[in-house]
């Protein structure tokens, strides 16, 4: 079975001081430093408008805020 979002790869380029930053960040809130990052990417694209924020966990799908 496919996945329906499949993950892709990427190589990215930091200066030391902003991955320094970056992993403290993730160690603070008990993430990988790959973890953190994707978290900081979506967290930016919803705030921007450009990804959809998700729907409450608890809600089941017929039940969505209008």
């Amino acid at each position: 079975m496919a996945k329906k979002n499949p993950i892709k790869s990427f190589v990215l380029r930091v200066d030391s001081e902003t991955m320094s930053a970056i992993e403290k960040w993730a160690a603070d809130e008990f993430r990988s430093t790959n973890g953190q990052l994707q978290y900081i990417i979506s967290e930016a694209l919803k705030k921007s408008g450009r990804l959809k924020k998700e729907r409450p966990r608890d809600l089941p799908p017929d039940n969505e805020p209008k």
